[in-house]
Protein backbone atom coordinates (compact mmCIF):
# COMPACT_ATOMS: atom_id res chain seq x y z
CA UNK A 1 0.00 0.00 0.00
CA UNK A 2 1.13 3.29 -0.65
CA UNK A 3 -0.10 5.80 1.68
CA UNK A 4 -0.24 6.11 5.22
CA UNK A 5 -2.37 8.32 7.00
CA UNK A 6 -6.20 9.43 6.89
CA UNK A 7 -6.72 6.76 3.67
CA UNK A 8 -4.17 4.39 4.35
CA UNK A 9 -5.52 3.88 8.27
CA UNK A 10 -9.11 3.45 7.18
CA UNK A 11 -7.82 1.10 4.46
CA UNK A 12 -5.67 -1.01 6.35
CA UNK A 13 -8.07 -1.26 9.13
CA UNK A 14 -10.32 -3.01 6.23
CA UNK A 15 -7.38 -5.50 5.28
CA UNK A 16 -7.10 -6.52 8.72
CA UNK A 17 -10.43 -7.12 9.52
CA UNK A 18 -11.98 -8.34 6.59
CA UNK A 19 -10.82 -11.46 7.01
CA UNK A 20 -13.07 -11.60 10.29
CA UNK A 21 -15.93 -10.56 9.56
CA UNK A 22 -16.00 -12.10 5.88
CA UNK A 23 -15.51 -16.16 4.60
CA UNK A 24 -12.73 -14.99 1.61
CA UNK A 25 -11.27 -17.23 -1.04
CA UNK A 26 -8.28 -15.97 0.14
CA UNK A 27 -5.86 -15.16 3.05
CA UNK A 28 -4.83 -11.63 3.20
CA UNK A 29 -1.41 -10.91 3.67
CA UNK A 30 -0.34 -7.00 4.46
CA UNK A 31 3.17 -7.19 3.24
CA UNK A 32 4.38 -3.84 2.64
CA UNK A 33 3.24 -0.10 3.18
CA UNK A 34 5.20 3.08 1.98
CA UNK A 35 5.34 6.22 2.57
CA UNK A 36 8.39 9.04 1.85
CA UNK A 37 8.97 9.63 5.94
CA UNK A 38 10.39 7.00 6.84
CA UNK A 39 9.88 7.47 10.11
CA UNK A 40 6.51 8.30 10.03
CA UNK A 41 5.76 5.05 7.48
CA UNK A 42 7.62 2.81 10.10
CA UNK A 43 5.32 3.67 13.03
CA UNK A 44 2.61 3.07 10.71
CA UNK A 45 3.68 -0.28 9.72
CA UNK A 46 4.19 -1.35 13.31
CA UNK A 47 0.64 0.20 14.67
CA UNK A 48 -1.23 -0.65 11.14
CA UNK A 49 0.19 -4.60 11.50
CA UNK A 50 2.22 -4.33 8.24
CA UNK A 51 4.93 -6.92 7.67
CA UNK A 52 7.05 -4.53 6.28
CA UNK A 53 7.80 -0.44 5.17
CA UNK A 54 9.65 0.95 1.95
CA UNK A 55 10.16 4.56 1.19
CA UNK A 56 10.34 4.79 -2.53
CA UNK A 57 7.17 3.27 -4.18
CA UNK A 58 9.30 1.99 -7.10
CA UNK A 59 11.13 -0.41 -4.67
CA UNK A 60 7.56 -1.85 -3.45
CA UNK A 61 6.23 -2.40 -6.84
CA UNK A 62 9.32 -4.36 -8.23
CA UNK A 63 8.99 -6.56 -4.65
CA UNK A 64 8.25 -10.42 -6.01
CA UNK A 65 5.70 -11.02 -3.05
CA UNK A 66 3.46 -7.89 -3.95
CA UNK A 67 0.22 -9.60 -5.59
CA UNK A 68 -1.63 -5.81 -6.11
CA UNK A 69 -0.71 -2.15 -4.71
CA UNK A 70 -3.26 0.10 -2.97
CA UNK A 71 -2.52 3.49 -4.01
CA UNK A 72 -3.84 5.93 -1.78
CA UNK A 73 -1.08 9.39 -1.78
CA UNK A 74 -2.16 12.37 -2.46
CA UNK A 75 -4.16 12.42 -6.44
CA UNK A 76 -1.05 13.76 -8.11
CA UNK A 77 0.83 10.53 -7.72
CA UNK A 78 -2.05 7.92 -8.49
CA UNK A 79 -0.85 7.94 -12.52
CA UNK A 80 2.86 7.36 -12.17
CA UNK A 81 2.36 4.68 -9.49
CA UNK A 82 -1.05 2.99 -11.38
CA UNK A 83 1.53 2.65 -14.41
CA UNK A 84 4.20 1.52 -13.14
CA UNK A 85 2.18 -1.06 -11.04
CA UNK A 86 0.38 -2.56 -13.94
CA UNK A 87 3.53 -2.48 -15.94
CA UNK A 88 4.34 -4.98 -13.29
CA UNK A 89 1.54 -7.07 -13.96
CA UNK A 90 0.46 -6.12 -10.18
CA UNK A 91 -3.27 -5.63 -10.14
CA UNK A 92 -4.28 -1.94 -8.63
CA UNK A 93 -6.95 -0.47 -6.15
CA UNK A 94 -7.18 3.43 -6.07
CA UNK A 95 -8.27 6.43 -3.86
CA UNK A 96 -10.72 8.43 -5.64
CA UNK A 97 -10.63 10.90 -7.30
CA UNK A 98 -8.69 8.48 -10.14
CA UNK A 99 -6.29 10.88 -11.26
CA UNK A 100 -5.59 14.98 -11.38
CA UNK A 101 -7.60 15.23 -14.82
CA UNK A 102 -9.33 12.94 -17.18
CA UNK A 103 -6.86 12.68 -19.87
CA UNK A 104 -4.28 11.26 -16.94
CA UNK A 105 -7.45 8.46 -15.78
CA UNK A 106 -8.15 7.39 -19.39
CA UNK A 107 -4.82 6.69 -19.55
CA UNK A 108 -4.75 4.79 -16.47
CA UNK A 109 -7.74 2.58 -17.55
CA UNK A 110 -5.93 2.26 -21.15
CA UNK A 111 -3.19 0.59 -19.66
CA UNK A 112 -5.33 -1.50 -17.27
CA UNK A 113 -6.81 -2.71 -19.58
CA UNK A 114 -4.33 -3.63 -21.88
CA UNK A 115 -2.27 -5.42 -19.20
CA UNK A 116 -5.20 -7.37 -18.30
CA UNK A 117 -4.75 -6.80 -14.59
CA UNK A 118 -7.97 -6.06 -12.26
CA UNK A 119 -8.65 -2.90 -11.30
CA UNK A 120 -10.90 -0.84 -8.61
CA UNK A 121 -11.53 2.75 -7.35
CA UNK A 122 -12.34 3.05 -3.88
CA UNK A 123 -15.71 4.65 -4.03
CA UNK A 124 -16.33 3.22 -0.85
CA UNK A 125 -20.57 4.84 -0.09
CA UNK A 126 -21.61 2.03 -2.57
CA UNK A 127 -21.03 -0.09 -0.30
CA UNK A 128 -23.44 0.68 2.84
CA UNK A 129 -26.39 -1.61 3.30
CA UNK A 130 -28.54 1.78 3.40
CA UNK A 131 -27.35 2.85 0.18
CA UNK A 132 -27.64 -0.69 -1.02
CA UNK A 133 -30.82 -1.01 -0.34
CA UNK A 134 -31.44 2.49 -2.00
CA UNK A 135 -30.40 0.83 -4.88
CA UNK A 136 -32.46 -2.12 -5.08
CA UNK A 137 -35.78 0.11 -4.44
CA UNK A 138 -34.95 2.23 -7.28
CA UNK A 139 -34.28 -0.83 -9.46
CA UNK A 140 -37.44 -2.81 -8.37
CA UNK A 141 -39.90 0.12 -9.70
CA UNK A 142 -40.89 0.93 -6.71
CA UNK A 143 -39.74 4.93 -7.02
CA UNK A 144 -41.35 4.97 -10.49
CA UNK A 145 -40.23 7.23 -12.65
CA UNK A 146 -37.32 9.37 -11.44
CA UNK A 147 -37.72 13.04 -11.64
CA UNK A 148 -35.56 14.49 -9.30
CA UNK A 149 -31.78 13.66 -7.84
CA UNK A 150 -30.59 15.60 -5.64
CA UNK A 151 -27.61 15.40 -3.40
CA UNK A 152 -25.67 17.51 -1.34
CA UNK A 153 -21.60 16.93 0.74
CA UNK A 154 -21.11 19.40 3.15
CA UNK A 155 -17.92 20.53 5.25
CA UNK A 156 -16.77 22.94 7.61
CA UNK A 157 -12.95 22.49 7.83
CA UNK A 158 -11.98 25.28 5.88
CA UNK A 159 -14.47 28.35 7.26
CA UNK A 160 -11.27 29.31 9.24
CA UNK A 161 -9.20 31.86 7.47
CA UNK A 162 -6.24 30.36 9.15
CA UNK A 163 -6.15 27.06 8.58
CA UNK A 164 -3.06 26.22 7.24
CA UNK A 165 -2.44 25.46 2.91
CA UNK A 166 -3.05 21.81 3.24
CA UNK A 167 -2.10 19.67 -0.10
CA UNK A 168 -5.53 19.19 -0.86
CA UNK A 169 -5.96 23.61 -1.33
CA UNK A 170 -3.07 23.09 -4.20
CA UNK A 171 -4.04 22.57 -7.42
CA UNK A 172 -1.37 20.60 -8.80
CA UNK A 173 -1.35 18.26 -6.55
CA UNK A 174 -5.01 17.91 -5.45
CA UNK A 175 -6.43 18.50 -9.13
CA UNK A 176 -9.89 20.43 -7.65
CA UNK A 177 -10.67 21.42 -4.07
CA UNK A 178 -14.44 20.51 -2.58
CA UNK A 179 -15.32 19.41 -5.89
CA UNK A 180 -12.85 16.84 -7.18
CA UNK A 181 -12.94 15.99 -3.43
CA UNK A 182 -16.16 15.13 -1.59
CA UNK A 183 -18.39 16.19 -5.72
CA UNK A 184 -16.67 13.15 -6.71
CA UNK A 185 -18.54 11.18 -4.02
CA UNK A 186 -21.81 12.71 -5.22
CA UNK A 187 -21.40 11.85 -8.80
CA UNK A 188 -20.18 8.23 -8.41
CA UNK A 189 -23.43 7.46 -5.83
CA UNK A 190 -25.73 9.23 -8.40
CA UNK A 191 -24.60 7.19 -11.67
CA UNK A 192 -24.46 3.93 -9.34
CA UNK A 193 -27.98 4.28 -7.76
CA UNK A 194 -30.06 6.36 -11.15
CA UNK A 195 -27.61 6.17 -14.31
CA UNK A 196 -25.55 8.51 -16.69
CA UNK A 197 -25.11 12.20 -16.78
CA UNK A 198 -26.37 14.12 -19.63
CA UNK A 199 -25.40 17.87 -19.20
CA UNK A 200 -24.09 19.75 -16.74
CA UNK A 201 -23.99 23.80 -16.02
CA UNK A 202 -22.07 24.75 -12.47
CA UNK A 203 -20.32 27.72 -10.53
CA UNK A 204 -17.72 27.71 -7.71
CA UNK A 205 -16.01 29.82 -5.40
CA UNK A 206 -12.95 30.11 -3.59
CA UNK A 207 -13.72 32.21 -0.68
CA UNK A 208 -10.27 32.53 0.94
CA UNK A 209 -7.55 33.18 -1.43
CA UNK A 210 -4.53 32.68 0.71
CA UNK A 211 -3.43 30.47 3.44
CA UNK A 212 -0.60 30.35 5.78
CA UNK A 213 1.86 27.35 4.09
CA UNK A 214 1.95 24.32 6.57
CA UNK A 215 5.39 22.89 8.25
CA UNK A 216 3.35 19.32 8.72
CA UNK A 217 -0.03 17.87 7.70
CA UNK A 218 -1.50 14.87 8.62
CA UNK A 219 -5.00 13.85 6.73
CA UNK A 220 -7.25 17.03 6.44
CA UNK A 221 -5.17 18.95 9.39
CA UNK A 222 -2.01 20.78 9.34
CA UNK A 223 -0.15 23.05 11.67
CA UNK A 224 0.79 26.34 9.59
CA UNK A 225 3.50 29.06 9.56
CA UNK A 226 3.72 32.87 9.13
CA UNK A 227 4.24 32.38 5.65
CA UNK A 228 1.34 32.50 3.44
CA UNK A 229 0.66 31.46 -0.45
CA UNK A 230 -2.19 30.85 -2.59
CA UNK A 231 -4.89 28.44 -2.56
CA UNK A 232 -5.42 27.24 -5.88
CA UNK A 233 -8.70 25.35 -5.70
CA UNK A 234 -11.90 25.89 -5.27
CA UNK A 235 -13.72 26.23 -1.64
CA UNK A 236 -17.24 24.89 -3.13
CA UNK A 237 -18.81 24.04 -6.42
CA UNK A 238 -22.42 23.47 -7.43
CA UNK A 239 -24.17 22.37 -10.75
CA UNK A 240 -27.38 21.56 -12.46
CA UNK A 241 -27.53 18.25 -14.41
CA UNK A 242 -29.65 16.31 -16.35
CA UNK A 243 -29.58 12.68 -16.38
CA UNK A 244 -29.72 10.44 -19.73
CA UNK A 245 -33.03 9.16 -18.08
CA UNK A 246 -34.47 12.33 -17.87
CA UNK A 247 -34.04 13.22 -14.37
CA UNK A 248 -33.13 16.44 -13.10
CA UNK A 249 -30.04 17.22 -10.67
CA UNK A 250 -28.77 19.52 -7.80
CA UNK A 251 -25.60 19.23 -6.46
CA UNK A 252 -23.45 20.90 -3.71
CA UNK A 253 -19.92 20.63 -2.33
CA UNK A 254 -18.60 22.89 0.20
CA UNK A 255 -16.16 23.00 2.96
CA UNK A 256 -17.22 26.08 4.51
CA UNK A 257 -20.54 24.75 5.20
CA UNK A 258 -20.52 26.20 9.23
CA UNK A 259 -21.56 23.82 11.31
CA UNK A 260 -21.69 20.50 9.00
CA UNK A 261 -18.69 18.21 9.19
CA UNK A 262 -19.28 15.31 6.58
CA UNK A 263 -22.82 15.90 5.66
CA UNK A 264 -23.49 13.95 2.34
CA UNK A 265 -26.92 13.30 1.36
CA UNK A 266 -28.97 12.53 -1.62
CA UNK A 267 -32.54 12.71 -1.49
CA UNK A 268 -34.41 10.51 -4.82
CA UNK A 269 -37.99 11.56 -6.22
CA UNK A 270 -39.73 9.58 -8.35
CA UNK A 271 -43.32 9.08 -9.38
CA UNK A 272 -44.26 6.73 -7.05
CA UNK A 273 -42.22 7.47 -4.27
CA UNK A 274 -38.80 9.25 -2.39
CA UNK A 275 -35.88 7.78 -0.28
CA UNK A 276 -33.59 10.16 1.46
CA UNK A 277 -30.15 9.19 3.27
CA UNK A 278 -27.38 11.43 5.23
CA UNK A 279 -24.11 9.89 5.58
CA UNK A 280 -23.65 11.02 9.33
CA UNK A 281 -27.13 8.87 10.32
CA UNK A 282 -25.64 5.82 7.46
CA UNK A 283 -27.60 3.42 8.97
CA UNK A 284 -30.91 4.76 8.30
CA UNK A 285 -32.50 4.84 4.75
CA UNK A 286 -36.22 7.03 4.72
CA UNK A 287 -38.44 6.10 2.29
CA UNK A 288 -42.21 7.28 1.08
CA UNK A 289 -44.39 5.33 -1.04
CA UNK A 290 -47.60 7.00 -2.90
CA UNK A 291 -49.00 3.67 -2.49
CA UNK A 292 -49.16 3.56 1.27
CA UNK A 293 -52.74 4.22 2.77
CA UNK A 294 -53.53 8.04 3.22
CA UNK A 295 -54.02 7.58 7.05
CA UNK A 296 -50.01 6.07 7.00
CA UNK A 297 -48.30 7.75 4.51
CA UNK A 298 -45.66 9.76 5.02
CA UNK A 299 -41.53 9.41 5.19
CA UNK A 300 -40.84 6.42 7.34
CA UNK A 301 -37.20 4.79 9.01
CA UNK A 302 -35.88 2.07 7.78
CA UNK A 303 -32.88 0.75 9.82
CA UNK A 304 -30.54 -1.51 7.27
CA UNK A 305 -29.47 -3.59 9.77
CA UNK A 306 -31.57 -6.74 9.09
CA UNK A 307 -29.83 -10.02 7.92
CA UNK A 308 -31.45 -9.18 4.78
CA UNK A 309 -29.70 -6.14 4.46
CA UNK A 310 -26.59 -6.80 2.07
CA UNK A 311 -22.95 -6.77 4.24
CA UNK A 312 -25.80 -6.37 7.28
CA UNK A 313 -25.33 -10.30 8.37
CA UNK A 314 -21.55 -10.24 8.51
CA UNK A 315 -21.67 -7.77 11.66
CA UNK A 316 -23.55 -7.55 14.75
CA UNK A 317 -27.45 -8.78 15.66
CA UNK A 318 -30.07 -6.30 14.24
CA UNK A 319 -30.23 -2.71 15.48
CA UNK A 320 -26.13 -3.13 16.81
CA UNK A 321 -25.29 -0.47 14.12
CA UNK A 322 -22.13 0.13 11.73
CA UNK A 323 -19.94 3.14 10.77
CA UNK A 324 -18.14 4.96 8.70
CA UNK A 325 -15.16 2.47 8.37
CA UNK A 326 -17.58 -0.81 7.56
CA UNK A 327 -18.18 0.65 3.90
CA UNK A 328 -13.94 0.41 3.40
CA UNK A 329 -14.34 -3.42 4.76
CA UNK A 330 -17.56 -4.39 2.35
CA UNK A 331 -15.35 -2.41 -0.78
CA UNK A 332 -12.26 -4.00 -0.05
CA UNK A 333 -14.05 -7.68 0.50
CA UNK A 334 -15.80 -7.05 -2.99
CA UNK A 335 -12.32 -6.13 -4.60
CA UNK A 336 -10.77 -8.90 -3.15
CA UNK A 337 -12.80 -11.61 -4.42
CA UNK A 338 -12.78 -10.09 -7.24
CA UNK A 339 -8.90 -10.97 -7.24
CA UNK A 340 -9.34 -14.50 -6.01
CA UNK A 341 -12.33 -15.39 -7.81
CA UNK A 342 -13.02 -13.17 -10.68
CA UNK A 343 -16.18 -12.85 -9.47
CA UNK A 344 -17.95 -9.03 -10.76
CA UNK A 345 -16.70 -5.72 -9.39
CA UNK A 346 -16.88 -2.30 -9.80
CA UNK A 347 -16.75 0.67 -9.24
CA UNK A 348 -13.40 0.13 -11.78
CA UNK A 349 -11.45 2.46 -13.35
CA UNK A 350 -13.92 2.83 -15.95
CA UNK A 351 -16.44 4.57 -13.07
CA UNK A 352 -13.37 6.79 -11.59
CA UNK A 353 -13.50 8.29 -15.13
CA UNK A 354 -17.17 8.23 -16.22
CA UNK A 355 -16.94 10.29 -12.36
CA UNK A 356 -13.97 12.14 -14.07
CA UNK A 357 -15.70 13.43 -16.83
CA UNK A 358 -18.95 14.78 -15.38
CA UNK A 359 -15.92 17.02 -12.98
CA UNK A 360 -14.40 18.10 -15.95
CA UNK A 361 -17.78 18.60 -18.06
CA UNK A 362 -18.53 21.14 -14.91
CA UNK A 363 -15.73 22.74 -14.89
CA UNK A 364 -15.50 23.54 -18.63
CA UNK A 365 -19.35 24.78 -17.95
CA UNK A 366 -17.78 27.70 -15.35
CA UNK A 367 -15.41 28.57 -17.90
CA UNK A 368 -17.91 28.90 -20.64
CA UNK A 369 -21.06 30.40 -18.70
CA UNK A 370 -22.87 27.62 -20.46
CA UNK A 371 -24.52 23.99 -20.13
CA UNK A 372 -21.68 21.68 -21.41
CA UNK A 373 -22.74 18.12 -22.64
CA UNK A 374 -20.73 15.40 -20.73
CA UNK A 375 -20.02 13.43 -23.54
CA UNK A 376 -18.33 16.29 -25.24
CA UNK A 377 -15.36 16.34 -22.62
Amino acid sequence: MVGYKFMGKAHSHAYKDVGMFFDMDADVVMKAICGRDEEGVKAAADKFGWESYETDWRKLIARDDIDFVDINAPSDAHKEIALAAIAAGKHVFCEKPLALNLADGREMLAAAEKAGVKHGICFNYRFLPAVQLAKKIIDSGKLGEIHHYRATYLQDWLVDPEAPLAWRLKKEVAGSGAHGDINAHSIDLARFLIGEFDRVIGHNRTFVKERPIPVSMSGLSAVGSSEKGEVTVDDATAFLADFKNGAMGMFVASRFATGRKNHNTFEIHGSKGSIRWDLERLNELEVYFREDEPELAGFRRIMATEPEHKYAANWWPTGHIIGYEHGFVHITYEFLQHLATDSPFAPTFADGVRCQEVLEAVDLSIERGAWVSVDEV
